[in-house]
């Protein structure tokens, strides 16, 4: 999902080392910081300021009119502003308080938002994220509601909210919970410039239901030839069904961490299969080996690992099909797809369908 993006370590260093440094002088700071933010990502930096604002897609201190509630209209302005893309709002916080830097200092609006790590400093970051829902809410109705806005304290943090509804009412923590705060030290990960770099160029490519619904298509399509080819060899259909899903359970188990690993990165069942290459023979006794071991729990000689118990039945019956080179590709490459963001009960009704002659034609065309 994340954008690819070349890797410079010592830009990377050099930016992260500059700006961890600053602090407390969020309007003086917040404008360098974003536009070098930009070269570091290899995206386009934000446009000059023009008199019409209908024109001002992609600029600093958008001007947007705000509603007191009360029936009169004040000017707010946006710290960075991208048409179809986002509303950002910029706050920066210190390390270390000082005399000038208490929370409500008349000042405070030259000053840093508050002390970082303290209640202050997380009152302060909730309160822009308000005001960035404020803005979004304000924005021209013709401009559409961007599917993101961000919280950033400059040279510290950067907090992601997404809304791909495009409706403005629930945006929520992107990705989750857990990631949807960035530090800046994590801007050494190519994965992570990646993923800022497409909330700049490409946000509603990070869509979770967009990247769902291409790699379901990618693999019915798979699903499809390798029933095809199956049935073609002279297997009954249900059986076709019954081994196919037992082929796609293990490769969502194995994505999902139902299966233990020894690194983040590994496949187990996926890795098994590449190594049968050149000896499909061995196919039917290591599959046979691996769904045993499901079923009732145990090491797995194939997997050179202890598999848990899965109920439900799907594995009482451990039952294997001799493979083609090519069968074999196709479930390697399966097993490769992100199965994380694959919704089981799609394949349990596509697998239904291969059961039905005129409908497994269609396996990968309506997805």
């Amino acid at each position: 999902m994340t954008q690819k993006i070349e890797h410079n370590p010592k830009a990377v260093a050099d930016f992260v080392s500059r700006w961890e440094a600053s602090g407390s002088a969020e309007r003086a700071n917040y404008t360098m910081f974003l536009t070098e933010l930009c070269a570091l990502l290899g995206v386009p930096g934000p446009e000059p300021t023009r008199p019409d604002d209908r024109q001002n897609a992609y600029v600093f201190e958008r001007n947007v009119p705000m509603s007191d509630g009360d029936g009169s209209t004040t000017v707010g302005r946006i710290d960075l502003y991208k048409r179809g893309c986002f509303v950002l709002e910029a706050k920066q916080g210190s390390t270390v308080a000082s005399t000038d830097e208490l929370l409500f200092a008349p000042e405070r609006g030259r000053r840093g938002t508050a002390v970082r790590g303290t209640a202050g400093w997380d009152a302060a970051m909730k309160g822009a994220k308000g005001k960035a829902e404020w803005y979004v809410r304000s924005l021209p109705p013709e401009e559409g509601n961007p599917p993101f806005f961000l919280v950033v304290d400059v040279g510290h943090v950067f907090e992601l909210y997404a809304d791909f509804s495009r409706l403005g009412k629930t945006y929520s923590q992107f990705p989750d919970a857990r990631s949807y705060r960035i530090r800046l030290k994590d801007l050494a990960k190519d994965e992570t410039r990646g993923l800022l770099a497409r909330v700049w160029s490409d946000p509603l490519g990070l869509d979770p239901t967009r990247h769902s619904a291409k790699v379901t298509r990618e693999i019915a399509d798979k699903l499809a030839k390798l029933a095809k080819s199956f049935e073609s060899a002279g297997h009954h259909a249900e059986v076709v069904a019954a081994f196919l899903m037992r082929c796609l359970f293990t490769f969502f188990a194995e994505d999902v961490g139902l299966i233990d690993k020894e690194r983040t990165d590994e496949q187990p069942f996926t890795d098994l299969l590449k190594t049968l290459r050149g000896h499909c023979e061995q196919f039917v006794p290591m599959a046979q080996d691996v769904w045993g071991r499901m079923d009732a729990g145990g090491f797995s000689t194939a997997m050179r690992r202890k598999l848990k118990h899965f109920n439900g039945g799907l594995f009482q019956e451990s039952h294997a099909l001799p493979v083609t080179p090519q069968q074999l590709e196709l479930l390697i490459q399966a097993g490769e797809s992100d199965w994380s963001d694959v919704e089981p009960a799609i394949f349990g009704t596509l697998l239904e369908r291969a059961r039905e002659p005129r409908e497994r034609h269609k396996l990968g065309a309506h997805l």
